[in-house]
């Protein structure tokens, strides 16, 4: 591969997907404020810089994993990154941004002739670490054959759209996400309550027509054997459903559903903390006597 690559945001979903590239042969610099996060690339083989623009510079491709597109926007604004950021090169924000300002943002880029794509993933930490993420792509169909290489070392991409297009279909998809994973929590509390077996239940619906991602992957990994690590937690699961609910409202298009499964995960998130795994809505509803 001929591109040089950037990786921002050496977190939970960066460290394994920036692995991958050191893996894969890329010439990588990575970067995150968090020391032990450089070091850990460090000794997976990878190179790291002090900061941003230190990664960023003679990179022709800079992928983004960061927590939200105010995040973006600060690192993508700041001075010495805009010095280094290099006509032709492309941005990959693979983070869960806002639909809207990621429109924005790309305009801003293009005026200095750097192209933006959006490409967040879906698949958590364990499909980041084996590399069989989905990836929704938006952008230039010219910009995203160029980067095909390295996003293929993370997954299976595919374009949703235009600009932006990637980062609505992933809020869409993590409302969704919200949604069954609340409502199997109140399903399996329900029945648990009536006398019967949540794990009996859960093994029952996952050949039933109630089964989804919540009941099939997350209740058998993470809330029935206690221990909550999914690597995605309550407070990013919020950010990205009040995007979905946002851009809804913004279109004409009824949240009604949506909205309420906002206001009780902002409940969740007061009561358990921004920090705490997603999957811990389970735990969550346990504990509640009801949800109105």
């Amino acid at each position: 591969m001929s591109e040089r690559v950037a990786f921002l945001g050496l977190g939970k979903m960066g460290a394994p997907m920036s692995r991958r590239l050191v893996e894969a042969g890329v010439r990588l610099a990575g970067f995150d404020p968090e020391p032990s996060a450089r070091r850990a690339l460090e000794e997976a083989g990878g190179e790291t810089a002090e900061t941003a623009a230190g990664a960023i510079t003679g990179a022709t491709v800079i992928v983004l994993m960061l927590p939200s597109s105010a995040v973006v926007e600060a690192v993508l604004g700041d001075e010495a990154v805009r010095a280094v950021l290099a006509p032709g090169s492309i941005v990959v924000d693979m983070s869960s941004s806002d639909p809207v300002s990621t429109r924005a943002l790309a305009k801003k880029l293009a005026a200095g002739k750097v192209a933006l794509v959006d490409a967040p993933v879906s698949g958590g930490v364990v499909r980041a670490k084996d590399g069989t993420l989905t990836i929704m792509t938006g952008g230039d169909p010219a910009d995203l054959e160029r980067v095909a290489p390295v996003l293929a070392a993370f997954g299976t991409a595919r374009r949703a759209g235009d600009v932006g297009a990637g980062h609505a279909l992933k809020a869409i998809n993590n409302l969704l996400s919200a949604v069954h994973l609340l409502a199997t929590a109140e399903g399996v509390e329900a029945g648990r309550r009536f006398g019967l077996d949540p794990e009996v239940m859960v093994s029952l619906i996952n050949t039933s027509s109630g089964r989804s991602g919540s009941s099939e992957n997350k209740f058998p990994n993470y809330v029935f054997p206690g221990t909550y690590d999914s690597g995605f937690t309550v407070g990013l699961m919020l950010k990205d459903i009040r995007i979905a609910a946002s851009l809804a409202e913004e279109v004409g298009a009824p949240v009604t559903l949506g909205g309420k499964a906002v206001e009780l995960w902002a409940q969740a998130e007061a009561a358990l903390g921004g920090q705490a795994d997603h999957t811990e809505i389970a735990r969550w509803v346990q504990a509640k006597k009801d949800l109105r």
